[in-house]
């Protein structure tokens, strides 16, 4: 059994040994090391002050986690948020990330979130082919946009709509709603 739940400071270390997987062996993240653990609970604090940031746990460990942050900074974008989801390698296939996801743009509604966007490596098809299940899709790509492993990188954007309306409420930061996500 999964549990999805707000990510707690006692997880951090295992998120950063997933994403820690991800930067060192792959071009997933265009990070070059694997942030320290005072690093990953700051962006954790930061980000978990306006948008959800949760955990899939199986059998009391953490197997996954996704967020939202913020798209772009201007007061215009606030109903447009970036969404991440990793899992740890041997959780993948598993439906987890359908789970994750799923919470996560639940709480994003609530916060009258309008767009949610995710920015994927283009040659990780896997990534695109489980957005494009959750009913997002492809709205562009930009060349060569980034260099890890002596290689230049494309991007992909994808994007769902989860809330239509011709003027959108107000949108309700996480910490508003009464939520230490």
């Amino acid at each position: 059994m999964i549990d999805i739940r707000n990510v707690t400071t006692a997880d951090i270390p295992k998120l950063v040994e997933i994403y820690g997987h991800y930067v060192l062996q792959t071009a997933t993240t265009f990070e070059y090391e694997v942030p320290t653990l005072d690093e990953f609970t700051t962006r954790v604090t930061q980000i978990q002050h306006t948008y959800p940031y949760l955990v899939a746990v199986k059998e009391d460990i953490v197997v996954g986690y996704a967020y939202a942050s913020a798209y772009k900074a201007r007061k215009a974008y606030d109903w447009s948020v970036e969404v991440s989801v990793y899992l740890a390698p041997d959780a993948q296939k598993n439906g987890i990330g359908r789970m994750l996801y799923e919470q996560l743009e639940q709480r994003l509604r609530m916060q009258n979130i309008h767009q949610t966007l995710a920015c994927i490596t283009s040659s990780n098809t896997s990534s695109i082919r489980f957005h494009e299940r959750l009913g997002y899709q492809i709205v562009g790509e930009f060349r060569q946009v980034g260099y890890k492993f002596d290689t230049w990188w494309d991007i992909t954007w994808m994007q769902k709509t989860l809330l239509t309306s011709k003027k959108p409420d107000n949108f309700i930061p996480a910490n508003a709603k009464g939520e230490r996500v």
